[in-house]
């Protein structure tokens, strides 16, 4: 603290912490003559020049609660009536910053004094970061930086010791980056890199501090987990298409034992023919001749199917003679139809 005495009064520059408790000094003699007529009065001109009243006293009355942001943190700290003017503010704010001025008068006589307030904000505690990879040949950076606190906020990393006989200092190969103190890049990591490492940032206010474990993995270790999780992937792909292919091979037998009924068999055989008795010997002998037209015209369509008609229809040896024929509709033009099976009927034998 420092006083700079003038003709008309002091001027005095306080630096405190946000939250704390400050008191700015205002002392007078004007009081003691006269205490009906002493006015006192405390301005604040804050760091963009806009003033307003913090407290005053006039008319044997106090008024303290003159805006909502310092009601109830104001207050003269003193007997004012006795000399002693001065301001306490509880609890300290940013916001309060500035210059100050408290004006004492009393029967044409002033006092004037002056006093600038800086408010310190301790850095608000940083978050520490790892950027990069931890595998052993790669650069890793450590990233540390506060969201909030009167600048400037210096940062420094170390190496917090866990075991005996472990160096605090950062490894030889590290580098910090000046235009942002708050990174450091460790090159070339090696096993013995890995550890807790600490960042601790401070000002004129105080310092807060975070701390961040780094790992450095084995190439052939990282090689080994990758191997192993690739054939865990790829068995599990293997078993997920072995049972889709015997879902796929069971639906499939379920679909042939479904469509087998329904199936023509090429080599099965043919219904036999029902053979019905011509009415006279001139109706047979029509229906032989057309019967046997008919059945020359379809002997390569069902050449099967007609050696099985002819043999059960040939006369057998030592029976008579009967005379049997085709009955179906009769031929159209040249060409006669097929002969359906289901339209062949046995004929009965006439009497001679």
């Amino acid at each position: 603290m420092s006083y700079y005495v003038g003709t008309l009064g002091t001027h005095t520059e306080i630096k405190r912490v946000a939250e704390e408790r400050v008191t700015l000094p205002c002392h007078h003699q004007l009081g003691l003559p006269e205490k009906d007529t002493l006015d006192i009065e405390w301005l604040l001109t804050d760091n963009e020049g806009n003033q307003k009243v913090v407290i005053t006293y006039s008319s044997h009355h106090v008024y303290s609660n003159l805006t909502e942001e310092q009601k109830g943190r104001v207050a003269f700290a003193s007997n004012f009536l006795a000399g002693d003017a001065s301001l306490q503010i509880e609890p300290l704010k940013p916001s309060d910053e500035g210059r100050y001025t408290c004006k004492v008068k009393n029967s044409g006589r002033y006092v004037w004094s002056h006093v600038t307030l800086k408010v310190l904000v301790r850095p608000s505690k940083p978050k520490c970061e790892l950027e990069g990879e931890l595998t052993e040949g790669s650069d890793l950076t450590l990233q540390c930086e506060s969201a909030s606190g009167t600048k400037p906020i210096v940062y420094d990393w170390q190496r917090v010791r866990e075991k005996e006989g472990e160096d605090e200092h950062l490894p030889p190969r590290s580098r910090i980056d000046y235009n942002n103190p708050g990174r450091v890049l460790l090159q070339n990591l090696t096993m013995s890199s890995s550890g807790l490492y600490q960042c601790t940032a401070g000002n004129e206010a105080g310092k807060e501090s975070c701390v961040v474990r780094v790992t450095v993995q084995h190439v052939q270790s990282i090689g080994m987990i990758a191997g192993a999780v690739t054939g865990m992937v790829a068995g599990a792909l293997l078993t997920f298409l072995l049972v889709w292919l015997l879902i796929r091979r069971k639906d499939k037998e379920r679909y042939e034992e479904e469509e087998r009924p329904n199936e023509i068999r090429e080599d099965a055989e043919a219904p036999k023919a029902r053979l019905v008795k011509p009415s006279s010997s001139s109706s047979g002998s029509r229906s032989s001749r057309s019967g046997s037209s008919s059945t020359r015209s379809t002997a390569n369509s069902a050449s099967r199917s007609q050696r099985t008609l002819s043999t059960e229809a040939a006369p057998q040896p030592g029976l008579a003679t009967h005379a049997y024929s085709l009955v179906g509709p009769a031929g159209r033009g040249s060409e006669p139809k097929k002969v359906h099976h289901a339209t062949l009927t046995k004929a009965e034998p006439h009497p001679a």
